[in-house]
């Protein structure tokens, strides 16, 4: 589906794509604070993958130790702030308050038992985050 959807019309499509060996995946965009000469808020990747139990959703864990689900919030950089740039710290919040908004909102309305956040690299991000704002670069 391309463009905005309706949420009800989606799961309707979907309802013929059921059982516990099935994945859904959603792609979309979100504004986040961005430098391109100036910073200002432009739109970032952003993808929701769905696995159901028996999915093997291509990580070295065990079917049953495997994520339910997974978002993609794209490149690190929109959340860790550049040192070099005047304002970064400022809206690296913001882009990390949205992250984290997005998160709660979805904590009180499913069963989490189990939230990781990490780097493409696979790194803890709370580490990375830890060691940029430490002023020490890798």
């Amino acid at each position: 589906m391309n463009g905005p959807i309706d949420v009800n019309e989606a799961l309707e499509a979907l309802a013929n794509y059921a059982g516990d060996d099935i994945a859904y995946g959603v792609e979309s965009w979100w504004d986040l604070w961005q430098y391109q000469n100036d910073w200002k808020l432009a739109p970032s990747r952003v993808s929701l993958a769905c696995f159901g139990p028996d999915f093997d959703n291509g990580t070295e864990r065990l079917l049953g130790e495997q994520e339910d689900l997974r978002i993609d919030f794209g490149v690190d950089s929109h959340y860790l702030p550049q040192l070099d740039l005047v304002g970064s710290g400022r809206m690296t919040e913001s882009n990390v308050k949205s992250m984290l908004r997005l998160v709660h909102e979805l904590d009180s309305q499913l069963p989490v038992a189990k939230r990781k956040l990490e780097t493409e690299s696979g790194e803890n991000f709370a580490d990375r985050l830890q060691e940029v704002m430490g002023g020490r670069r890798s």
